[in-house]
Protein backbone atom coordinates (compact mmCIF):
# COMPACT_ATOMS: atom_id res chain seq x y z
CA UNK A 1 0.00 0.00 0.00
CA UNK A 2 1.20 3.52 -0.76
CA UNK A 3 3.04 5.42 1.96
CA UNK A 4 2.50 9.06 2.89
CA UNK A 5 4.68 11.46 4.86
CA UNK A 6 3.11 13.43 7.71
CA UNK A 7 4.77 15.90 10.07
CA UNK A 8 3.47 15.74 13.64
CA UNK A 9 4.92 18.10 16.26
CA UNK A 10 8.02 18.38 14.12
CA UNK A 11 8.48 14.62 13.69
CA UNK A 12 8.06 13.01 10.28
CA UNK A 13 5.91 9.88 10.20
CA UNK A 14 5.90 7.46 7.25
CA UNK A 15 2.58 5.60 7.34
CA UNK A 16 0.22 3.75 5.05
CA UNK A 17 -2.28 5.80 3.09
CA UNK A 18 -5.61 5.68 4.87
CA UNK A 19 -4.07 5.70 8.35
CA UNK A 20 -5.50 8.16 10.87
CA UNK A 21 -3.62 11.01 12.50
CA UNK A 22 -3.79 9.04 15.77
CA UNK A 23 -2.11 6.02 14.19
CA UNK A 24 0.54 8.22 12.56
CA UNK A 25 1.27 9.89 15.90
CA UNK A 26 1.59 6.51 17.61
CA UNK A 27 4.14 5.43 15.01
CA UNK A 28 6.50 8.23 16.14
CA UNK A 29 5.79 7.82 19.88
CA UNK A 30 3.52 10.83 20.22
CA UNK A 31 0.67 10.08 22.59
CA UNK A 32 -2.59 11.85 21.81
CA UNK A 33 -5.15 11.49 24.64
CA UNK A 34 -8.34 9.56 23.81
CA UNK A 35 -11.51 8.48 25.57
CA UNK A 36 -13.95 7.05 23.04
CA UNK A 37 -11.29 5.43 20.84
CA UNK A 38 -10.82 1.69 21.28
CA UNK A 39 -8.50 -0.59 19.31
CA UNK A 40 -8.62 -4.34 19.87
CA UNK A 41 -5.38 -5.23 18.15
CA UNK A 42 -5.24 -8.43 16.05
CA UNK A 43 -9.04 -8.32 15.62
CA UNK A 44 -9.24 -5.59 12.93
CA UNK A 45 -11.79 -3.85 15.12
CA UNK A 46 -11.56 -0.15 15.98
CA UNK A 47 -14.06 2.23 17.52
CA UNK A 48 -13.80 5.48 15.52
CA UNK A 49 -16.97 7.26 16.62
CA UNK A 50 -15.02 10.49 17.31
CA UNK A 51 -17.69 11.34 19.86
CA UNK A 52 -15.59 12.53 22.81
CA UNK A 53 -13.34 15.01 20.91
CA UNK A 54 -10.55 14.66 23.46
CA UNK A 55 -8.14 13.75 20.66
CA UNK A 56 -8.59 16.96 18.64
CA UNK A 57 -5.50 18.38 16.94
CA UNK A 58 -4.59 21.32 14.70
CA UNK A 59 -4.06 20.57 11.02
CA UNK A 60 -2.26 23.22 9.01
CA UNK A 61 -4.68 24.80 6.50
CA UNK A 62 -7.79 23.56 8.31
CA UNK A 63 -9.92 26.09 10.21
CA UNK A 64 -11.51 23.75 12.74
CA UNK A 65 -9.81 21.22 15.00
CA UNK A 66 -9.73 17.63 13.72
CA UNK A 67 -10.46 14.44 15.70
CA UNK A 68 -7.20 12.48 15.39
CA UNK A 69 -8.89 9.07 15.76
CA UNK A 70 -11.08 9.52 12.66
CA UNK A 71 -9.17 11.90 10.38
CA UNK A 72 -7.17 10.20 7.62
CA UNK A 73 -3.69 11.51 6.86
CA UNK A 74 -2.67 13.07 3.56
CA UNK A 75 0.74 13.52 1.93
CA UNK A 76 2.52 16.53 3.37
CA UNK A 77 0.00 17.07 6.18
CA UNK A 78 1.36 19.11 9.11
CA UNK A 79 -0.22 18.39 12.49
CA UNK A 80 0.21 20.00 15.91
CA UNK A 81 -1.07 18.10 18.95
CA UNK A 82 -0.03 20.37 21.81
CA UNK A 83 -0.90 23.97 20.98
CA UNK A 84 -2.71 26.19 23.48
CA UNK A 85 -5.79 26.10 21.27
CA UNK A 86 -5.79 22.28 21.35
CA UNK A 87 -5.19 22.07 25.10
CA UNK A 88 -7.92 24.63 25.81
CA UNK A 89 -10.41 22.75 23.60
CA UNK A 90 -9.68 19.45 25.31
CA UNK A 91 -10.09 20.98 28.76
CA UNK A 92 -13.38 22.59 27.77
CA UNK A 93 -14.72 19.29 26.42
CA UNK A 94 -13.71 17.57 29.65
CA UNK A 95 -15.38 20.27 31.74
CA UNK A 96 -18.60 19.82 29.79
CA UNK A 97 -18.49 16.05 30.35
CA UNK A 98 -17.82 16.49 34.06
CA UNK A 99 -20.55 19.13 34.41
CA UNK A 100 -23.14 16.52 33.46
CA UNK A 101 -21.53 13.73 35.47
CA UNK A 102 -22.51 12.59 39.00
CA UNK A 103 -20.11 13.70 41.72
CA UNK A 104 -20.09 10.41 43.62
CA UNK A 105 -16.58 9.33 42.69
CA UNK A 106 -15.73 8.15 46.21
CA UNK A 107 -18.54 5.58 46.08
CA UNK A 108 -18.04 4.52 42.45
CA UNK A 109 -16.92 0.99 41.60
CA UNK A 110 -14.63 2.38 38.91
CA UNK A 111 -12.70 4.55 41.39
CA UNK A 112 -9.04 4.03 40.51
CA UNK A 113 -9.91 2.71 37.03
CA UNK A 114 -12.07 5.59 35.75
CA UNK A 115 -10.53 6.93 32.53
CA UNK A 116 -12.61 10.11 32.73
CA UNK A 117 -11.20 10.93 36.16
CA UNK A 118 -7.67 10.05 35.00
CA UNK A 119 -8.11 12.41 32.06
CA UNK A 120 -9.33 15.19 34.38
CA UNK A 121 -6.23 14.67 36.51
CA UNK A 122 -4.03 14.73 33.42
CA UNK A 123 -5.40 18.13 32.39
CA UNK A 124 -5.35 19.53 35.93
CA UNK A 125 -9.07 20.23 36.14
CA UNK A 126 -9.81 21.29 39.72
CA UNK A 127 -12.79 23.57 39.24
CA UNK A 128 -15.63 23.55 36.71
CA UNK A 129 -16.65 26.75 34.96
CA UNK A 130 -19.96 25.13 34.04
CA UNK A 131 -22.35 22.93 35.98
CA UNK A 132 -21.12 24.11 39.40
CA UNK A 133 -24.37 23.05 41.05
CA UNK A 134 -23.67 19.41 40.21
CA UNK A 135 -25.35 17.06 37.78
CA UNK A 136 -28.92 16.01 38.38
CA UNK A 137 -29.95 12.37 38.25
CA UNK A 138 -31.78 11.68 35.00
CA UNK A 139 -31.88 7.91 34.68
CA UNK A 140 -32.97 5.21 37.07
CA UNK A 141 -30.16 2.79 37.86
CA UNK A 142 -30.49 -0.61 36.21
CA UNK A 143 -29.18 -3.22 38.65
CA UNK A 144 -29.14 -6.84 37.48
CA UNK A 145 -27.61 -9.89 39.11
CA UNK A 146 -24.41 -9.47 37.06
CA UNK A 147 -24.27 -6.00 35.46
CA UNK A 148 -25.15 -2.54 36.79
CA UNK A 149 -25.94 0.42 34.55
CA UNK A 150 -25.80 4.02 35.78
CA UNK A 151 -26.52 6.03 32.66
CA UNK A 152 -25.96 9.35 34.43
CA UNK A 153 -22.29 8.43 34.08
CA UNK A 154 -22.46 7.63 30.36
CA UNK A 155 -20.28 9.97 28.28
CA UNK A 156 -21.51 8.60 24.93
CA UNK A 157 -18.11 7.23 23.93
CA UNK A 158 -20.01 4.26 22.43
CA UNK A 159 -17.27 1.77 23.19
CA UNK A 160 -19.86 -0.55 24.75
CA UNK A 161 -21.97 -0.35 21.60
CA UNK A 162 -18.95 -1.29 19.48
CA UNK A 163 -18.22 -4.33 21.65
CA UNK A 164 -21.86 -5.42 21.80
CA UNK A 165 -22.60 -4.98 18.10
CA UNK A 166 -19.31 -5.65 16.30
CA UNK A 167 -17.30 -8.00 18.52
CA UNK A 168 -20.19 -9.93 20.05
CA UNK A 169 -22.89 -9.32 17.40
CA UNK A 170 -25.54 -9.29 20.15
CA UNK A 171 -26.82 -5.77 19.43
CA UNK A 172 -28.42 -5.23 22.82
CA UNK A 173 -27.04 -1.67 23.09
CA UNK A 174 -27.35 1.35 20.81
CA UNK A 175 -27.34 5.13 21.04
CA UNK A 176 -30.69 6.66 21.99
CA UNK A 177 -32.02 10.17 22.70
CA UNK A 178 -30.33 13.47 21.87
CA UNK A 179 -28.33 16.21 23.55
CA UNK A 180 -27.66 15.86 27.28
CA UNK A 181 -30.14 12.97 27.42
CA UNK A 182 -28.21 10.91 24.87
CA UNK A 183 -26.95 7.57 26.22
CA UNK A 184 -26.12 4.10 24.98
CA UNK A 185 -28.88 1.80 26.22
CA UNK A 186 -31.23 -1.00 25.20
CA UNK A 187 -34.14 -0.17 22.93
CA UNK A 188 -37.10 1.34 24.80
CA UNK A 189 -34.78 1.72 27.81
CA UNK A 190 -35.89 -1.60 29.31
CA UNK A 191 -33.68 -3.29 31.94
CA UNK A 192 -30.71 -5.05 30.42
CA UNK A 193 -31.82 -8.45 31.75
CA UNK A 194 -35.02 -8.18 29.70
CA UNK A 195 -33.05 -7.84 26.47
CA UNK A 196 -31.04 -10.36 24.46
CA UNK A 197 -27.93 -9.26 26.36
CA UNK A 198 -25.89 -12.40 27.10
CA UNK A 199 -24.32 -10.89 30.25
CA UNK A 200 -20.79 -11.38 28.88
CA UNK A 201 -19.81 -8.03 30.37
CA UNK A 202 -17.50 -7.00 27.55
CA UNK A 203 -19.31 -3.66 27.60
CA UNK A 204 -18.19 -3.30 31.22
CA UNK A 205 -14.61 -4.18 30.27
CA UNK A 206 -14.32 -1.22 27.88
CA UNK A 207 -16.49 1.41 29.61
CA UNK A 208 -14.19 4.29 30.63
CA UNK A 209 -16.43 5.42 33.52
CA UNK A 210 -18.77 3.87 36.08
CA UNK A 211 -21.69 3.79 33.66
CA UNK A 212 -21.28 0.02 33.33
CA UNK A 213 -19.89 -2.10 36.17
CA UNK A 214 -20.26 -5.57 37.60
CA UNK A 215 -22.73 -6.11 40.46
CA UNK A 216 -20.46 -6.32 43.49
CA UNK A 217 -20.84 -8.99 46.17
CA UNK A 218 -17.78 -8.42 48.39
CA UNK A 219 -19.90 -7.16 51.30
CA UNK A 220 -22.02 -10.32 51.21
CA UNK A 221 -18.85 -12.46 51.20
CA UNK A 222 -17.48 -10.60 54.24
CA UNK A 223 -20.79 -11.08 56.10
CA UNK A 224 -20.68 -14.82 55.37
CA UNK A 225 -17.09 -15.05 56.59
CA UNK A 226 -18.04 -13.33 59.84
CA UNK A 227 -20.93 -15.73 60.53
CA UNK A 228 -19.64 -18.35 63.02
CA UNK A 229 -22.43 -20.76 62.08
CA UNK A 230 -21.41 -21.02 58.43
CA UNK A 231 -18.60 -22.87 56.66
CA UNK A 232 -17.42 -20.71 53.77
CA UNK A 233 -15.43 -22.31 50.96
CA UNK A 234 -14.06 -20.69 47.84
CA UNK A 235 -13.25 -21.99 44.37
CA UNK A 236 -10.95 -20.09 42.00
CA UNK A 237 -11.10 -20.35 38.21
CA UNK A 238 -7.89 -21.03 36.24
CA UNK A 239 -7.73 -17.68 34.43
CA UNK A 240 -7.71 -15.73 37.70
CA UNK A 241 -4.18 -16.85 38.66
CA UNK A 242 -2.77 -15.51 35.39
CA UNK A 243 -4.19 -12.00 35.85
CA UNK A 244 -4.68 -11.24 39.55
CA UNK A 245 -1.10 -10.05 39.96
CA UNK A 246 -1.74 -7.19 37.52
CA UNK A 247 -3.98 -5.57 40.14
CA UNK A 248 -0.92 -5.35 42.41
CA UNK A 249 1.48 -3.94 39.84
CA UNK A 250 2.95 -7.26 38.73
CA UNK A 251 3.67 -7.94 35.04
CA UNK A 252 0.90 -9.33 32.87
CA UNK A 253 0.99 -13.11 32.67
CA UNK A 254 2.73 -13.66 36.01
CA UNK A 255 1.36 -16.77 37.71
CA UNK A 256 0.36 -15.97 41.30
CA UNK A 257 -1.35 -19.26 42.18
CA UNK A 258 0.38 -19.80 45.52
CA UNK A 259 0.09 -16.17 46.66
CA UNK A 260 -3.58 -16.13 45.64
CA UNK A 261 -4.30 -19.21 47.76
CA UNK A 262 -2.38 -17.71 50.69
CA UNK A 263 -4.37 -14.48 50.44
CA UNK A 264 -7.70 -16.33 50.43
CA UNK A 265 -6.69 -18.31 53.51
CA UNK A 266 -5.59 -15.14 55.26
CA UNK A 267 -8.93 -13.50 54.44
CA UNK A 268 -10.60 -16.30 56.36
CA UNK A 269 -12.09 -18.88 54.00
CA UNK A 270 -12.41 -22.27 55.68
CA UNK A 271 -11.31 -24.16 52.57
CA UNK A 272 -9.66 -22.88 49.40
CA UNK A 273 -10.36 -25.07 46.38
CA UNK A 274 -9.55 -25.00 42.68
CA UNK A 275 -12.19 -24.82 39.95
CA UNK A 276 -9.66 -26.79 37.88
CA UNK A 277 -10.77 -29.88 39.84
CA UNK A 278 -14.30 -29.36 38.53
CA UNK A 279 -12.87 -28.72 35.05
CA UNK A 280 -11.38 -32.22 35.21
CA UNK A 281 -14.81 -33.56 36.18
CA UNK A 282 -16.34 -31.59 33.29
CA UNK A 283 -14.01 -33.37 30.87
CA UNK A 284 -15.04 -36.74 32.30
CA UNK A 285 -18.67 -35.94 31.52
CA UNK A 286 -18.31 -33.88 28.34
CA UNK A 287 -15.60 -36.15 26.87
CA UNK A 288 -17.67 -39.28 27.42
CA UNK A 289 -20.74 -37.48 26.05
CA UNK A 290 -18.79 -36.74 22.85
CA UNK A 291 -17.68 -40.37 22.52
CA UNK A 292 -21.22 -41.60 23.19
CA UNK A 293 -22.64 -39.38 20.46
CA UNK A 294 -19.95 -40.43 17.98
CA UNK A 295 -20.68 -44.08 18.72
CA UNK A 296 -24.43 -43.66 18.30
CA UNK A 297 -24.02 -41.77 15.04
CA UNK A 298 -21.68 -44.51 13.79
CA UNK A 299 -24.42 -47.05 14.52
CA UNK A 300 -27.00 -45.06 12.56
CA UNK A 301 -29.08 -43.62 15.40
CA UNK A 302 -31.09 -40.75 13.91
CA UNK A 303 -32.00 -38.84 17.09
CA UNK A 304 -28.39 -38.01 17.99
CA UNK A 305 -27.04 -34.70 16.73
CA UNK A 306 -23.56 -33.48 15.91
CA UNK A 307 -21.56 -31.34 16.32
CA UNK A 308 -21.47 -31.27 20.08
CA UNK A 309 -21.05 -27.72 21.38
CA UNK A 310 -19.23 -26.93 24.62
CA UNK A 311 -21.30 -25.53 27.47
CA UNK A 312 -18.69 -24.11 29.88
CA UNK A 313 -19.19 -20.43 28.98
CA UNK A 314 -22.45 -18.98 30.41
CA UNK A 315 -22.53 -16.02 28.02
CA UNK A 316 -22.29 -18.45 25.09
CA UNK A 317 -25.09 -20.53 26.65
CA UNK A 318 -27.24 -17.39 26.88
CA UNK A 319 -26.38 -16.58 23.28
CA UNK A 320 -27.52 -19.88 21.77
CA UNK A 321 -30.61 -20.04 24.00
CA UNK A 322 -31.60 -16.60 22.69
CA UNK A 323 -30.42 -16.78 19.09
CA UNK A 324 -30.58 -20.51 18.23
CA UNK A 325 -33.38 -21.91 20.34
CA UNK A 326 -34.39 -24.32 17.55
CA UNK A 327 -31.18 -26.39 17.89
CA UNK A 328 -30.79 -26.77 21.64
CA UNK A 329 -30.08 -30.48 21.22
CA UNK A 330 -26.53 -29.71 20.03
CA UNK A 331 -24.83 -28.33 23.16
CA UNK A 332 -23.34 -30.68 25.69
CA UNK A 333 -25.63 -31.08 28.68
CA UNK A 334 -22.64 -30.96 31.03
CA UNK A 335 -22.76 -28.07 33.46
CA UNK A 336 -19.92 -25.59 33.60
CA UNK A 337 -17.02 -26.25 36.02
CA UNK A 338 -18.33 -23.54 38.34
CA UNK A 339 -21.70 -25.21 38.68
CA UNK A 340 -20.26 -28.73 38.85
CA UNK A 341 -18.06 -27.60 41.71
CA UNK A 342 -21.05 -26.08 43.50
CA UNK A 343 -23.15 -29.23 43.32
CA UNK A 344 -20.20 -31.51 44.27
CA UNK A 345 -19.40 -29.24 47.22
CA UNK A 346 -22.97 -29.24 48.51
CA UNK A 347 -23.45 -32.98 48.06
CA UNK A 348 -20.29 -35.11 48.10
CA UNK A 349 -18.05 -32.72 50.09
CA UNK A 350 -20.76 -31.71 52.58
CA UNK A 351 -21.51 -35.36 53.33
CA UNK A 352 -17.81 -36.23 53.59
CA UNK A 353 -17.18 -33.41 56.09
CA UNK A 354 -20.51 -33.76 57.95
CA UNK A 355 -21.51 -30.19 57.11
CA UNK A 356 -25.18 -29.27 56.83
CA UNK A 357 -25.91 -28.10 53.31
CA UNK A 358 -27.71 -25.01 54.58
CA UNK A 359 -24.62 -24.05 56.60
CA UNK A 360 -22.22 -24.36 53.64
CA UNK A 361 -21.57 -21.21 51.61
CA UNK A 362 -19.87 -21.66 48.22
CA UNK A 363 -18.06 -18.61 46.87
CA UNK A 364 -16.61 -18.48 43.36
CA UNK A 365 -13.83 -16.23 42.11
CA UNK A 366 -14.24 -15.96 38.37
CA UNK A 367 -12.75 -13.94 35.50
CA UNK A 368 -16.26 -13.68 34.13
CA UNK A 369 -19.19 -11.40 34.91
CA UNK A 370 -21.65 -13.84 33.29
CA UNK A 371 -20.82 -16.36 36.02
CA UNK A 372 -22.83 -14.19 38.42
CA UNK A 373 -25.81 -14.60 36.12
CA UNK A 374 -25.17 -18.33 35.72
CA UNK A 375 -25.11 -18.92 39.49
CA UNK A 376 -28.51 -17.22 39.73
CA UNK A 377 -30.17 -19.44 37.10
CA UNK A 378 -33.21 -21.13 38.58
CA UNK A 379 -32.25 -24.68 37.52
CA UNK A 380 -29.03 -24.51 39.56
CA UNK A 381 -30.76 -23.66 42.82
CA UNK A 382 -28.19 -22.34 45.30
CA UNK A 383 -25.24 -24.55 44.39
CA UNK A 384 -23.04 -21.45 44.12
CA UNK A 385 -24.03 -18.72 46.56
CA UNK A 386 -21.80 -15.78 45.68
CA UNK A 387 -19.56 -14.93 42.73
CA UNK A 388 -16.69 -12.44 42.80
CA UNK A 389 -14.72 -11.28 39.79
CA UNK A 390 -10.92 -11.11 39.76
CA UNK A 391 -11.20 -7.35 40.29
CA UNK A 392 -13.46 -7.82 43.31
CA UNK A 393 -11.00 -10.29 44.83
CA UNK A 394 -8.18 -7.78 44.33
CA UNK A 395 -10.23 -5.11 46.11
CA UNK A 396 -11.04 -7.52 48.95
CA UNK A 397 -7.35 -8.38 49.40
CA UNK A 398 -6.51 -4.67 49.58
CA UNK A 399 -9.35 -4.05 52.05
CA UNK A 400 -7.89 -6.77 54.28
CA UNK A 401 -4.55 -4.93 54.29
CA UNK A 402 -2.70 -7.93 52.85
CA UNK A 403 0.71 -7.29 51.29
CA UNK A 404 0.09 -9.55 48.31
CA UNK A 405 3.59 -9.47 46.81
CA UNK A 406 5.22 -10.54 50.08
CA UNK A 407 2.92 -13.50 50.77
CA UNK A 408 4.49 -16.92 51.04
CA UNK A 409 2.90 -19.37 48.65
CA UNK A 410 0.30 -21.84 49.87
CA UNK A 411 -1.39 -24.90 48.36
CA UNK A 412 -5.04 -25.54 47.56
CA UNK A 413 -6.87 -27.79 50.02
CA UNK A 414 -7.73 -31.40 49.23
CA UNK A 415 -9.76 -33.06 47.84
CA UNK A 416 -11.39 -30.39 45.63
CA UNK A 417 -8.17 -28.49 45.14
CA UNK A 418 -6.26 -31.10 43.18
CA UNK A 419 -6.22 -30.80 39.40
CA UNK A 420 -4.37 -31.67 36.23
CA UNK A 421 -2.90 -29.51 33.52
CA UNK A 422 -6.00 -30.17 31.46
CA UNK A 423 -8.08 -28.31 34.03
CA UNK A 424 -5.70 -25.34 34.00
CA UNK A 425 -5.96 -24.67 30.27
CA UNK A 426 -9.76 -24.33 30.51
CA UNK A 427 -8.93 -20.65 31.07
CA UNK A 428 -7.87 -19.93 27.49
CA UNK A 429 -9.46 -20.31 24.09
CA UNK A 430 -8.86 -23.84 22.79
CA UNK A 431 -8.20 -25.20 26.27
CA UNK A 432 -11.49 -27.03 26.73
CA UNK A 433 -11.12 -28.70 23.36
CA UNK A 434 -7.53 -29.72 24.06
CA UNK A 435 -8.40 -31.07 27.49
CA UNK A 436 -11.27 -33.10 26.01
CA UNK A 437 -9.04 -34.49 23.25
CA UNK A 438 -6.45 -35.68 25.77
CA UNK A 439 -9.06 -37.83 27.52
CA UNK A 440 -11.12 -38.76 24.45
CA UNK A 441 -8.07 -40.12 22.66
CA UNK A 442 -7.16 -42.55 25.43
CA UNK A 443 -10.75 -43.60 26.07
CA UNK A 444 -11.42 -44.14 22.34
CA UNK A 445 -8.21 -45.96 21.46
CA UNK A 446 -7.20 -47.62 24.71
CA UNK A 447 -3.66 -46.33 24.07
CA UNK A 448 -1.47 -43.99 26.08
CA UNK A 449 -1.28 -40.48 24.59
CA UNK A 450 2.41 -39.62 24.75
CA UNK A 451 2.26 -36.08 23.32
CA UNK A 452 -0.59 -34.29 25.06
CA UNK A 453 -0.02 -30.92 23.38
CA UNK A 454 -2.61 -30.45 20.63
CA UNK A 455 -0.98 -27.44 18.97
CA UNK A 456 -3.58 -27.45 16.18
CA UNK A 457 -6.29 -26.05 18.47
CA UNK A 458 -4.07 -23.40 20.05
CA UNK A 459 -3.74 -19.85 18.82
CA UNK A 460 -5.55 -16.53 18.84
CA UNK A 461 -7.48 -16.47 15.58
CA UNK A 462 -11.21 -15.94 16.08
CA UNK A 463 -11.96 -19.28 14.38
CA UNK A 464 -9.56 -22.23 14.20
CA UNK A 465 -10.26 -25.65 12.71
CA UNK A 466 -8.38 -28.94 12.86
CA UNK A 467 -8.75 -32.63 12.10
CA UNK A 468 -7.64 -34.89 14.95
CA UNK A 469 -7.12 -38.65 14.75
CA UNK A 470 -8.80 -40.68 17.49
CA UNK A 471 -7.59 -44.05 16.33
CA UNK A 472 -9.60 -44.86 13.22
CA UNK A 473 -11.92 -41.89 13.72
CA UNK A 474 -11.06 -38.55 12.10
CA UNK A 475 -12.52 -35.84 14.31
CA UNK A 476 -13.23 -32.44 12.74
CA UNK A 477 -13.12 -29.78 15.42
CA UNK A 478 -13.41 -26.01 15.62
CA UNK A 479 -12.43 -23.50 18.29
CA UNK A 480 -14.13 -20.10 18.40
CA UNK A 481 -13.81 -17.07 20.67
CA UNK A 482 -15.91 -13.95 20.33
CA UNK A 483 -19.64 -14.29 19.65
CA UNK A 484 -19.48 -12.68 16.21
CA UNK A 485 -17.32 -15.64 15.12
CA UNK A 486 -19.69 -18.01 16.92
CA UNK A 487 -22.61 -16.59 14.97
CA UNK A 488 -20.87 -17.33 11.67
CA UNK A 489 -20.26 -20.96 12.55
CA UNK A 490 -23.78 -21.41 13.94
CA UNK A 491 -25.18 -20.16 10.66
CA UNK A 492 -23.07 -22.83 8.92
CA UNK A 493 -24.57 -25.47 11.19
CA UNK A 494 -28.10 -24.25 10.46
CA UNK A 495 -27.25 -24.53 6.77
CA UNK A 496 -26.35 -28.22 7.18
CA UNK A 497 -22.86 -28.29 8.78
CA UNK A 498 -21.01 -28.29 5.42
CA UNK A 499 -17.61 -28.77 7.06
CA UNK A 500 -18.87 -31.81 8.98
CA UNK A 501 -17.72 -30.63 12.39
CA UNK A 502 -17.96 -33.16 15.22
CA UNK A 503 -17.12 -30.86 18.13
CA UNK A 504 -16.94 -27.09 18.56
CA UNK A 505 -15.61 -25.09 21.50
CA UNK A 506 -16.99 -21.57 21.93
CA UNK A 507 -15.92 -18.89 24.39
CA UNK A 508 -17.71 -15.55 24.37
CA UNK A 509 -14.81 -13.35 25.46
CA UNK A 510 -11.71 -12.50 23.41
CA UNK A 511 -9.05 -15.06 24.29
CA UNK A 512 -11.51 -17.07 26.36
CA UNK A 513 -11.65 -16.68 30.13
CA UNK A 514 -8.28 -14.90 30.26
CA UNK A 515 -10.09 -12.01 28.53
CA UNK A 516 -13.14 -12.26 30.74
CA UNK A 517 -14.88 -9.03 31.65
CA UNK A 518 -14.12 -9.51 35.35
CA UNK A 519 -10.35 -9.52 34.86
CA UNK A 520 -8.08 -6.50 35.45
CA UNK A 521 -8.71 -4.10 32.58
CA UNK A 522 -6.48 -4.74 29.57
CA UNK A 523 -7.77 -1.70 27.61
CA UNK A 524 -7.79 -3.58 24.31
CA UNK A 525 -4.13 -4.65 24.53
CA UNK A 526 -4.22 -8.20 23.15
CA UNK A 527 -0.55 -8.71 24.09
CA UNK A 528 -1.70 -8.83 27.72
CA UNK A 529 -4.15 -11.62 26.87
CA UNK A 530 -1.41 -13.57 25.10
CA UNK A 531 0.83 -13.30 28.17
CA UNK A 532 -1.99 -14.63 30.35
CA UNK A 533 -2.50 -17.47 27.89
CA UNK A 534 1.20 -18.35 27.95
CA UNK A 535 1.09 -18.44 31.76
CA UNK A 536 -1.65 -21.08 31.74
CA UNK A 537 0.25 -23.26 29.27
CA UNK A 538 3.31 -22.91 31.51
CA UNK A 539 1.36 -24.14 34.55
CA UNK A 540 -0.07 -26.99 32.47
CA UNK A 541 3.42 -28.10 31.42
CA UNK A 542 4.60 -28.01 35.03
CA UNK A 543 1.88 -30.38 36.25
CA UNK A 544 2.77 -34.01 37.01
CA UNK A 545 -0.63 -35.07 35.65
CA UNK A 546 -1.95 -33.45 32.46
CA UNK A 547 -5.02 -35.56 31.62
CA UNK A 548 -8.30 -35.11 33.48
CA UNK A 549 -9.03 -38.82 33.88
CA UNK A 550 -5.68 -39.29 35.68
CA UNK A 551 -6.68 -37.02 38.59
CA UNK A 552 -6.79 -39.42 41.60
CA UNK A 553 -9.28 -37.25 43.48
CA UNK A 554 -11.61 -37.20 40.48
CA UNK A 555 -11.32 -40.99 40.34
CA UNK A 556 -12.16 -41.09 44.05
CA UNK A 557 -15.30 -38.98 43.58
CA UNK A 558 -16.50 -41.31 40.83
CA UNK A 559 -15.66 -44.48 42.77
CA UNK A 560 -17.37 -43.27 45.94
CA UNK A 561 -20.22 -41.19 44.58
CA UNK A 562 -20.97 -40.99 40.85
CA UNK A 563 -19.77 -44.53 39.97
CA UNK A 564 -19.03 -43.64 36.34
CA UNK A 565 -19.37 -40.79 33.83
CA UNK A 566 -22.91 -40.28 32.51
CA UNK A 567 -24.37 -42.40 35.34
CA UNK A 568 -27.84 -41.62 36.64
CA UNK A 569 -26.44 -39.66 39.59
CA UNK A 570 -24.00 -37.85 37.32
CA UNK A 571 -26.85 -36.83 35.01
CA UNK A 572 -28.87 -35.66 38.00
CA UNK A 573 -26.14 -33.51 39.55
CA UNK A 574 -23.65 -32.67 36.79
CA UNK A 575 -25.85 -32.06 33.77
CA UNK A 576 -28.52 -29.55 32.84
CA UNK A 577 -31.01 -28.59 30.14
CA UNK A 578 -31.56 -25.47 28.05
CA UNK A 579 -34.46 -23.14 27.36
CA UNK A 580 -35.39 -21.15 24.30
CA UNK A 581 -35.53 -17.48 25.27
CA UNK A 582 -37.54 -14.77 23.55
CA UNK A 583 -36.09 -11.34 24.32
CA UNK A 584 -35.89 -7.85 22.84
Amino acid sequence: MAQVNVTIDGKVAHVEQGSTILQAAQSVDIKIPTLCYLNLHDTNMENKTASCRICVVEVEGRKNLAPACATPVMEGMVVKTNTLRVINARKKVLELMLSDHPKDCMACTKLGDCELLQMAERFGIRELEVGKDGAQSTYKKDIGVAIQRDMDKCIMCRRCETMCRQVQSVQALSGINRGFDAVVAPAFEVPLMETKCVQCGQCVAVCPTGALTEKEYTDEVVKALMNPHQTVIVQVAPAVRAALGEAFGMPAGMLVTGKMVAALKQIGFDYVFDTDFAADVTIMEEGHELLERLNKVAHGEKDVKLPILTSCCPAWVNFYETEYGEILDLPSTARSPQQMFGTIAKSYFAQKMNIEKKELVVVSVMPCIAKKYEAAREEFGEDVDLVLTTRELARLIKQCNIDFEKLEEADFDAPLGESTGAGVIFGTTGGVMEAALRTAYEKATGKILENVDFEAVRGFEGLRTATISLGETQLNVAVVHGLSHARKIMEEIKAGNPRNFHAIEVMACPGGCIGGAGQPYHHGDVSILKKRQAALYTEDQGKVLRKSHENPFVQEVYNQYFKEPLSQKAHELLHTHYHKKERL
